[in-house]
């Protein structure tokens, strides 16, 4: 019990001490006056400048996306600029260029994929094949900042 006591006693003690240490009349730091700004068009080589500055107009993702489609900018997307990317891909695709796909054709990524993965040549992969057939996913983009000293400094 005395020990509680002689807790309560220390902590008592030292919050008195901190009030007469740290008392709130404390002297503040005055701040210099801010600059005066010269009266707009008071300079002539100097243009004045607009109240609101411009901005951006504002674009949804949706807006973007629609855009890329619509390749005369009319503001319509006919079934050919829809279809545009598709026939490139598809092109792309039919190696042969029959205007037709086959599996083989289709799968081509895959088969190539499995065909480059399957090192013992006996047409089935272990598991450490199957490890090389991973995505390869890309690594997240990091933006150097400064330290904090040196953004109080500029700022």
């Amino acid at each position: 019990m005395w020990r509680f006591l002689a807790g309560v006693g220390s902590a008592l003690a030292l919050v008195a001490a901190g009030l007469f240490l740290f008392r709130s009349d404390a002297a503040t730091e005055k701040l210099p006056p801010a600059p005066r700004m010269a009266a707009a068009g008071s300079l002539e080589s100097e243009p004045a400048l607009p109240d609101d500055p411009p901005a951006a107009t504002p674009r949804t993702r949706e807006q973007k996306r629609f855009d890329r489609y619509d390749k005369d900018r009319d503001g319509r997307i006919t079934r050919d600029e829809y279809l545009a990317s598709r026939r490139k891909a598809y092109a792309k695709l039919d190696a042969n260029g029959d205007g037709r796909l086959s599996f083989d054709e289709w799968a081509s990524k895959t088969t190539t994929k499995f065909a480059t993965a399957d090192k013992g040549r006996d047409g089935a992969l272990d598991a450490a094949e199957f490890a090389t057939t991973a995505v390869k996913r890309k690594a997240a983009r990091r933006v150097n900042c400064p330290p904090p000293a040196a953004a109080a400094e500029e700022g």
